[in-house]
């Protein structure tokens, strides 16, 4: 028992490592390739905030993540959440080989969806819908989580488009020298963005330890212990350190080129949507939301210079991520099954 809820908690952490390297790789890439950051002061500072935002984040959509599975909390859950974490990890090591920002949000969430579907059933899951349908009509379970994930591309896209075309009507007369401003004002939307996103991407490992640390009756409820914070946060600014390479090299260089304008464009409207999603407790995916606002800003720069074959790829890994997470996370429950 005890060995199998470490290597459970090890893969937690494992998992964080992992989705620094996604999503901070995402974050980093408009900055550096807008040539606003050399990239080892770009990935240095997007780490740092990642940290702090890891650190300091609140518990809202560790709540979310944690509840979205019905079934009891008892000892055979750990073998559920180690299917879920393990189809997730395999599936963010893949994307990243290949340079796709995929969602690690969308990883770890299809890996629950399979693993709980295999352990107890379509009833193990909170759907959310007949909360939906009753009133007062709550927004609850995986109906709120896809909601916010839909809904935080949609937006992201939009919002990079309507800046993208405010900040050109507003720049239209401007001198060259705005430049000087517009990266210094970058260095300010990028370190929002990145504490934002380490408070929320954390927040989804930290609700699986506090399942995986109550399933085996290590603590009594589900909260949220301060060593547990720490070590995420960690784990995540060392990904970030550590291999978010690859996918900037296709979020900054592949899509469009990249000034600073466009990088400003992209950050903000990006950082408004994970700071509302965050304050509301959803899970959402910061490196979609930011690919989204970067296809926003560069079909209303113009729209002949996106290369739409990468934009394909990105969009496919978006859709396919949580039907092949739960696949690879129902079967490998199936599998570990045999042998409890």
């Amino acid at each position: 028992m005890i060995v199998i809820t470490i290597i459970t908690l090890i893969l937690a952490f494992l998992f964080t490592f992992t989705n620094g390297f996604q999503d901070a790789g995402s974050i980093a890439a408009t900055f550096i390739a807008s040539r606003c950051a050399t990239p080892v002061q770009g990935i240095m500072m997007v780490g740092i905030m990642n940290f702090l935002g890891a650190l300091l984040g609140g518990s809202a959509v560790a709540l979310t993540i944690s509840g979205l599975l019905t079934a009891p909390l008892t000892f055979d859950m750990v073998y559920v959440l180690f299917a879920a974490l393990f189809s997730a990890i395999v599936w963010n090591i893949v994307t990243w080989k290949y340079g796709l920002p995929s969602s690690s949000t969308h990883a770890i969430i299809g890996g629950l969806l399979g693993a709980g579907i295999a352990f107890s059933g379509i009833q193990g899951i909170n759907w959310g819908v007949s909360e939906l349908l009753t009133p007062p009509c709550q927004v609850v379970g995986m109906v709120k989580i896809l909601l916010f994930l839909i809904l935080s591309v949609c937006i992201g896209f939009i919002g990079g488009f309507w800046l993208r075309k405010c900040t050109h009507t507003l720049l239209i007369n401007a001198k060259r020298t705005i430049n000087k401003k517009i990266v210094r004002t970058n260095w300010i939307t990028t370190a929002f963005i990145s504490f934002l996103s380490g408070a929320n991407n954390t927040q989804k490992q930290l609700g699986i330890i506090a399942m995986v640390l109550v399933s085996a009756g290590d603590i009594p409820s589900l909260e949220i212990p301060g060593w547990t914070r720490l070590i995420c946060a960690i784990f995540l600014a060392c990904g970030t350190f550590g291999g978010g390479w690859r996918i900037m090299k296709t979020l900054g260089n592949r899509i469009f080129r990249i000034k600073p304008v466009h990088s400003f464009d992209s950050q903000t409207s990006s950082g408004a949507v994970i700071m509302v999603s965050t304050i509301m407790g959803a899970p959402v995916s910061s490196s979609h939301i930011i690919t989204s606002s970067i296809i926003g800003v560069g079909i209303a720069e113009n729209r002949r210079k996106v290369h739409w074959s990468v934009g394909t790829d990105i969009i496919i890994a978006m859709i396919m991520t949580i039907p092949i997470t739960m696949f690879l996370s129902a079967c490998s429950y199936t599998c570990i099954s045999w042998f409890i």
